[in-house]
């Protein structure tokens, strides 16, 4: 089963094509460029190095969200695109279940954290049970102070990964001292690969859906949806 598997949640443009256990290409970009100039160059630079056309794809897949609200639409439009066209089925892989991916272990509770500005975070938990990564908690966006309070409740050592480490890691190791750890540098980013491998279970675990389907998830509104909200609010007062 080949899938190629799309991450655009971040500033991070990753793209990935695995063929069951065997990881065939990954690209990686961290720089300004917006992902709708270099998304698809991507994409078509990893599948000819490849020696493989869109039909040859089984599975389309894209990271879903949290995360930017522009850049989901980009990435997850695009794999339905593909899906489409190649008459082919996709899936949609949370963004935080794959930022936890890419630290799995057993020795700590894996904590991603995306930067969901204002002092907040896009998170939820995750431990390894029985050798299989499980999420313990509902995703969220909340303070990252509501964060420290849950993870002291949980009790137990935590590992942060994701884009909002740099943003919080002093904060956390003031609040959490010895009972955190954080992710190497390699492992902190959306990886394409970790979005592939989740692909790839799912799919076999019969979690398809056409591209016509495909959505992204959010978490929360927007920005400019709250600030328009709040002004009909306002108007509705008046």
């Amino acid at each position: 089963m080949k899938v190629l598997a799309i991450d655009t949640s971040t500033v991070i443009a990753a793209v990935a094509i695995m063929d069951d256990e065997k990881l065939l290409g990954e690209y990686s970009i961290n720089n300004k460029k917006t992902h709708s100039q270099k998304l698809m160059v991507m994409i078509d630079e990893i599948m000819k190095n490849l020696d493989l056309k869109p039909s040859d794809i089984d599975v389309f897949a894209a990271s879903i969200g949290p995360g930017s609200f522009t850049g989901l639409r980009i990435g997850v439009t695009t794999a339905k695109a593909m899906a489409y066209a190649a008459n082919k089925p996709v899936v949609g892989v949370p963004t935080l279940d794959a930022l936890a991916y890419n630290v799995v272990t057993s020795k700590f509770v894996i904590c991603p954290i995306l930067d969901a500005r204002n002092n907040q975070v896009f998170t939820a938990l995750y431990e390894v049970k029985d050798g299989k990564l499980e999420r313990t908690t509902e995703y969220m966006g909340i303070p990252v102070s509501e964060l420290v309070q849950i993870i002291r409740q949980n009790d137990k050592k935590v590992i942060f990964t994701g884009d909002a480490v740099d943003l919080h890691k002093e904060y956390f190791m003031s609040e959490l001292g010895e009972n955190c750890e954080f992710a190497p540098l390699g492992s902190r980013l959306q990886r394409g690969a970790s979005v592939a491998e989740l692909a790839i279970m799912m799919a076999k675990e019969g979690k398809l859906t056409s591209s016509f389907e495909l959505v992204p998830f959010y978490l929360r509104k927007s920005q400019a949806e709250r600030e328009m909200e709040k002004k009909l609010c306002g108007k509705g007062e008046s």
